[in-house]
């Protein structure tokens, strides 16, 4: 990690930031986490993405608490434990055993779990409290979206087409009447938690709803 403190002008963010990202980083004190998600999300070589990004931080957050009820955190430790507390491979019994040498150690692990972040939480960390985004031509999990949003806008100017076509047979059949007509195809998402409805196109650019970020 890089030396600079997310919660001070060495850092995009401000004392003043509310997302749970930045309020982990501080709490926890992980001194320049916040520049090293930025250049990994961002960086040509080797790019992270978001998903990659919330297990990283989450593997840094349980260092982070590992070291403040321990002596001695080996390599690797704080990576095997992350694994086998959220991989849904990992057997009933081998997580139990697992949170309860946790709970040996004087960690919570509810809260523990309740700290870790999804990657909609970083998406908004990177890019409202960092005014961070990603514009590389060799994109991964992006580039992947986008071709999806893509597919989206195709099948929407196709049914433009189609309805346009079927409106002109009918025009010229006198089944309909009127002036000129233009089609437009509108598709939103709306959240059922929150009610708040969404082009299709900026709810998948967002990552979700911001409703989820607050819920956290």
């Amino acid at each position: 990690m890089t030396g600079s403190n997310d919660s001070t002008s060495g850092g995009k963010t401000t004392s003043r930031s509310a997302s749970k990202v930045a309020k982990l980083i501080k709490q926890y004190d992980l001194v320049g986490l916040g520049e090293e998600l930025e250049e990994r999300w961002t960086r040509e070589e080797d790019r992270m993405s978001l998903r990659a990004l919330a297990e990283y931080f989450n593997t840094e957050l349980l260092a982070a608490v590992l070291a403040r009820n321990t002596t001695n955190v080996l390599d690797g430790e704080a990576e095997n434990y992350y694994e086998l507390l959220t991989d849904d491979d990992i057997s009933s019994g081998t997580r139990i055993k697992t949170e309860n040498k946790l709970k040996q150690y004087g960690i919570d692990v509810e809260q523990l779990r309740s700290e870790f972040v999804s990657r909609q939480a970083i998406h908004t960390y990177l890019t409202k409290e960092r005014n961070t985004s990603y514009t590389h031509d060799n994109q991964t999990d992006d580039e992947r979206v986008s071709a999806r949003i893509n597919t989206i806008r195709r099948i929407k100017n196709r049914l433009v087409a189609v309805s346009e076509k079927i409106l002109s047979e009918l025009t010229q059949s006198d089944y309909v009447s009127g002036g000129p007509t233009r089609v437009t195809v509108l598709v939103q998402v709306t959240c059922e938690r929150c009610g708040i409805q969404y082009p299709i196109a900026e709810f998948i650019s967002n990552g979700g709803c911001d409703c989820e970020e607050d819920r956290k």
